[in-house]
């Protein structure tokens, strides 16, 4: 079963940075995108950042220019570098991973608060 852990989260205020980690338990990058999701309290999931496995790159239009994602393949862990950090951007942030074929696994979640 894959398996993804989230870590990095927590309170930083605006303006600031939080490095968020997605460690996988098996080689993601041969046959898996991954992404980065958020979901804000009575609000919908968003996509936020997306890589392949050959290192392309996709942000949503809110975080551009500001959020980095990022892989490590010797790790198979993934990050997501959230910079000028602002109210909105408070959420829960779960990292996910798509196969070729079609499967989709999630983490749990780690929680990003933004406020002074």
């Amino acid at each position: 079963q894959v398996q993804l852990v989230e870590s990095g989260g927590g309170l930083v205020q605006p303006g600031g940075s939080l490095r968020l980690s997605c460690a996988a338990s098996i080689n993601i990058f041969s046959s898996y995108v991954m992404n980065w999701y958020r979901q804000a309290p009575g609000k919908q999931r968003e996509l936020v950042a997306t890589i392949t496995s050959g290192g392309n790159t996709n942000y949503a239009d809110s975080v551009k220019g500001r959020f980095t994602i990022s892989r490590d393949n010797a790790k198979n862990t993934v990050y997501l570098q959230m910079n000028i950090l602002k109210p909105g951007d408070t959420a829960v942030y779960t990292c996910n991973c798509h196969s070729l074929w079609g499967d989709d696994y999630w983490g749990q979640g780690t929680q990003v608060t933004v406020s002074s």
